[in-house]
């Protein structure tokens, strides 16, 4: 049986989640009003996973997740509102180490919850076979978080310096692909805060993530990393050293214009089974740009999107990175890159920056020495 914690403060959300899960058959399920509930039954529950609120009376959930993480660290889904508010604080919820999220239904939840049935119990189940790594940077993010609850006033970090990018496409560049899941937005902020300033070729991120979450998890990128970092959110030219997040609730193809190559938001593909897709995105690229150009990389996530596009990059003359079993929050989509024998590295997510940024410079070495600034 699946130890299941419901943390929320309606009585409604909570009786409709645990019927979800009462019917799946394998779950034990306990429920908590607020965070201070939680921490109780964590501790006498021992849950597996835990589903959580954000905005809870008596302990909030981000005090409640600083807590379990450092006193009784489980795997966590965000259940959160689709707020520009519930949007900021679910990405801090991401950054202190839940690992998933799902969007609450919008408008009567009695009637939306059927809507999400599905991907919740997908999700939940998942992440309670998620491996709970030391996460980088963790301990004094969570110093931070309770710093900045304790003292509101206090400034804001500061923002990264001026990024001077070139404004005009390369014709001749690669790209970047990135695909990424449950556990994906710790892992893809450590990935591209280690990026250099000079990568040459354009980077485009598909995480699987909610359309009210994306645009808000750009923008956190964008004030940390050394690389401007922006939403898809109508067709873009892809410009050297930029890093384009495919919008949620949709997929992320490849198109050449006489402009050069962009980046555009479609609708979801109903024959793919995750959005943004990481298959339809590296395809896309595949139809457009010589595989030699283009290095992929698939990072912790449920099930298997992205393995088969990314092994046939491989076999094509592309380069891919698979990150490895020990630092994935969940070896899904990696995995099956590798047991498909299409992971041209395997590395440790600490390192897969260093990976892509010597994968690019060998591609680039096979051009002409103009192509790469």
């Amino acid at each position: 049986m699946i130890r299941l914690l419901i943390i929320d403060d309606s009585a409604l959300m909570r009786k409709l989640l645990a019927g979800i899960f009462e019917q799946e058959g394998d779950f034990e399920i306990r429920t908590a009003r607020n965070g201070a509930e939680a921490l109780v039954l964590a501790g006498s529950f021992a849950p597996h996973v835990a589903t959580l609120d954000i905005n809870m009376p008596v302990m909030d959930g981000l005090t409640c997740l600083s807590r379990l993480m450092v006193e009784t660290p489980l795997p966590i889904v965000v259940v959160s509102s689709q707020t520009p508010e519930g949007a900021e604080t679910t990405l801090e919820a991401l950054a202190l180490g839940a690992v998933d999220v799902i969007a609450k239904p919008a408008g009567t939840v009695s009637l939306g919850i059927d809507r999400i049935q599905p991907m919740l119990v997908e999700k939940v189940r998942a992440a309670a076979g998620a491996r709970l790594r030391p996460t980088l940077r963790l301990a004094d993010r969570i110093r931070h978080a309770m710093s900045r609850t304790a003292s509101p006033d206090q400034p804001a970090p500061a923002a990264p310096p001026a990024r001077h990018r070139a404004d005009q496409p390369d014709p001749t560049a690669g790209l970047v692909l990135i695909g990424a899941s449950t556990g994906g937005p710790q892992a893809l902020e450590t990935i591209l805060t280690g990026f250099p300033e000079d990568l040459p070729w354009p980077v485009l991120v598909a995480q699987h993530m909610p359309a009210s979450f994306t645009g808000a998890f750009a923008q956190r990128l964008n004030r940390i990393c050394p690389l401007p970092v922006s939403e898809v959110r109508q067709p873009t030219i892809l410009l050297p050293g930029h890093i384009h997040v495919a919008r949620g609730d949709a997929d992320l193809i490849v198109a050449r214009r006489p402009a050069g190559l962009i980046a555009t938001p479609v609708p979801s593909s109903p024959s793919h089974r995750w959005h943004p897709s990481v298959d339809r995105m590296v395809t896309s690229a595949l139809n457009h740009v010589p595989a030699g150009l283009l290095v992929g990389v698939l990072v912790t996530g449920m099930g298997d999107d992205g393995a088969a596009a990314m092994a046939r990059l491989s076999a094509e003359g592309g380069q891919t990175i698979a990150q490895d079993e020990d630092t994935a929050v969940v070896w899904g989509m990696p995995g099956a890159l590798v047991r498909l024998g299409g992971a041209d590295d395997v590395a440790p997510l600490p390192d897969i920056a260093q990976s892509v940024a010597r994968a690019v410079a060998r591609a680039c070495s096979h051009t002409r020495e103009a192509t790469c600034r």
